[in-house]
């Protein structure tokens, strides 16, 4: 989502924002923020369909991170988990990000950027609205995705074992621990969209993506959308139970997902750029 649209506004839209930094050899804090501002203004004001549309791809496509996984940590051997998921996780937030689907995570900095700035009911009713209709069309993409993992034969049956330890693994934990590791996973995944809107070139966005991602899987941090996958897989195949689904990892992942993008990276990075500062000059 933000690899598209922050191009869209260094290269020239109604925001009149430049496609080179105005001094320096980077983008400033209020440039960054420029860019954000102006991109998601325009999401706020999508059609309901266009949202739950490319939400329900983003759903579908990060589902990748968790077939990467699986496949790579038999290959590296238990004792290299942590390596071998850092290594492969950040494979459906690339799809993702350059797909310009619409994550949930990813919405917890760009479209609060707007409403931080004009801190008006009209924008928290679109930003709830967009969350709403963007989580929604995630979640679901993501259990269809694991209904087929589950239920066919699209995998060779040599992998199951793999899949079900991954999402084990990924799901583990009370209720409060998830909800407390999700804290860091919103905020990797808001920073990379803050970081993302800072770069031009594909490849450094493709190495932020990954930088930003890894450690989620690395450090045993909870995603609500790329963890459900898993947690969906889990529960399609009656290995847990649907309410420990969403009460031990899917509610407490969001939670923690909204307070970490929002407070850590949305409120600081505003902060930082000078608020209103930003858009007035």
């Amino acid at each position: 989502m933000a690899a598209g649209r922050a191009e869209k506004s260094r290269d020239g839209d109604s925001s009149g924002s430049s496609s080179e930094p105005q001094a320096g050899t980077r983008f400033s804090a209020e440039e960054i923020h420029q860019n954000i501002l102006a991109s998601a203004s325009e999401e706020l004001e999508r059609p309901v369909l266009d949202l739950a549309l490319s939400g329900l791809a983003s759903g579908l496509s990060i589902g990748f991170s968790f077939l990467a996984v699986a496949l790579l940590v038999p290959q590296m051997g238990v004792e290299h988990r942590a390596v071998a998921s850092a290594i492969a996780y950040p494979l459906g937030f690339v799809f993702v990000v350059f797909g310009r689907h619409q994550l949930f995570t990813e919405n917890t900095l760009e479209p609060v950027i707007p409403l931080l700035e004009r801190r008006d009911a009209r924008t928290l009713k679109s930003v709830l609205r967009l969350w709403v209709i963007v989580l929604a069309a995630n979640l679901i993409g993501a259990a269809l995705f694991a209904f087929v993992l589950s239920r066919t034969e699209v995998l060779e049956p040599a992998l199951n074992g793999s899949l079900i330890d991954v999402a084990r693994d990924t799901t583990k934990g009370a209720a409060l621990l998830v909800f407390y590791k999700a804290i860091w996973a919103g905020w990797l995944v808001a920073l990379m969209a803050w970081l993302v809107a800072s770069a031009r070139e594909t490849t450094a966005q493709i190495i932020l993506v990954w930088l930003a991602t890894a450690p989620i899987a690395a450090f045993g941090f909870k995603h609500s959308i790329a963890g459900a996958t898993e947690a969906f897989y889990l529960g399609w195949l009656g290995d847990r139970s649907w309410a420990s689904v969403w009460g031990r990892f899917e509610i407490p992942a969001i939670l923690g997902n909204i307070v970490g993008g929002v407070v850590l990276v949305a409120i600081l990075n505003h902060g930082q750029a000078g608020g209103s500062k930003a858009t007035s000059e």
